[in-house]
């Protein structure tokens, strides 16, 4: 529990409160001076020996209220714990308040007997006003506290998050290439060394950026031409990568990794399967603070398996959602004909 005084914790908050209790202070001298017709001499006397001092005295308030909060102990303790407290605060303030007002205005004694219910009555109205006060600030301060912890955690819940995705995506292509460089290395030994090359590459671009959410929309795009060279050692020339590329969005930023599992679907999918050559087009436009890219594969409907939404493009929206909050920024679009994929990336 943390017992530092919110006027320490939060300075604005002290200065806040000493200019209020200005105000009471100058209020309660010009009205009983000009109201009530009190000596002025009194008034002034009176307003800094006891509501000064209460400001003074009352701030220690704080810590009957975190030493007894409601938290920790049964409210018919915590009722005891304040009574017991105002019972002390208050008598501590009239003794220093009538010591004080007869070195301010000696001749204010009999003014002192009369009002001394009143005073007694003030002071608990003090206390009772303090204790809303503070615990309104405590349970201000625990919000807060609570509010930033659950910020902490949601923003190591998302870092977990996506290494998860990570890790399901990159095993998985992995899988593949391995799978590509085993056939290869009896058939034809060049080709599977120029894949080992190309693989080796594109891990190590996916090990450097392990730890980045985004990078240059130039950047990712290299890395699966890249991935898309070494898959064309395998398929030849039933794939045929095409790239429409607007330059202004070279410089944008995208989550890394995340357009790999698109070309991956187009190859498992259309390429794979096709007997006839297979283009898998990109393109990317720049339209206000969006990055939209769109990556298009014809295929064989007839040679083609049923096609669902697979952990690829399952992963994909999960990162949208847990990256910009909006899974809705994936569009997917089958006309039996062509698969395409939009991808919108927001820049803001």
């Amino acid at each position: 529990m943390d017992f530092k005084h919110p006027f320490i914790s939060s300075p604005r908050l002290g200065v806040y409160y000493i200019l209020v209790w200005l105000a009471i202070l100058t209020g309660s001298v010009l009205l009983k001076w000009l109201a009530y017709g009190f000596n002025p001499g009194i008034a002034v006397a009176e307003g800094l020996a006891f509501p000064f001092t209460f400001a003074i005295i009352g701030s220690a308030i704080w810590y009957v209220i975190k030493y007894s909060s409601l938290e920790n102990h049964t409210p018919a303790r915590v009722l005891i714990s304040h009574i017991i407290a105002a019972t002390i605060i208050v008598f501590i303030w009239l003794y220093i308040g009538v010591v004080l007002i007869k070195l301010l205005h000696p001749f204010a004694e009999q003014w002192i007997d009369n009002n001394l219910a009143i005073n007694i009555f003030g002071g608990y109205m003090f206390y009772l006003t303090y204790v809303i006060f503070f615990y309104a600030v405590s349970y201000y301060q625990g919000f807060k506290e609570k509010l930033k912890n659950e910020g902490k955690l949601k923003s190591l819940v998302k870092e977990a998050e996506l290494h998860a995705l990570k890790s399901q995506i990159n095993p998985h292509f992995l899988f593949n290439s391995l799978n590509s460089i085993s056939s290869l290395t009896m058939t034809d030994p060049a080709k599977a060394q120029e894949m080992v090359i190309n693989l080796s590459s594109l891990m190590r671009y996916s090990l450097k950026h392990d730890q980045i959410d985004k990078v240059p929309f130039s950047e990712e795009l290299n890395n699966n031409k890249l991935y898309l060279q070494i898959e064309k050692v395998r398929f030849g020339k039933k794939l045929n990568p095409v790239f429409d590329i607007d330059e202004n969005c070279l410089d944008t930023l995208i989550p890394n990794m995340i357009l790999q599992p698109l070309y991956e679907n187009a190859i498992k999918y259309g390429v794979y399967e096709a007997t006839e050559p297979i283009e898998i087009v990109t393109r990317s436009t720049c339209i206000k603070d969006v990055l939209e890219i769109t990556i298009t594969n014809n295929y064989d409907p007839n040679s083609m398996s049923k096609r669902g939404e697979g952990i690829g493009l399952r992963n994909i929206r999960d990162r949208l959602q847990i990256i910009y909050g909006n899974p809705m920024l994936m569009k997917v679009e089958d006309n039996k004909k062509e698969f395409k994929v939009t991808l919108a990336i927001p820049q803001k």
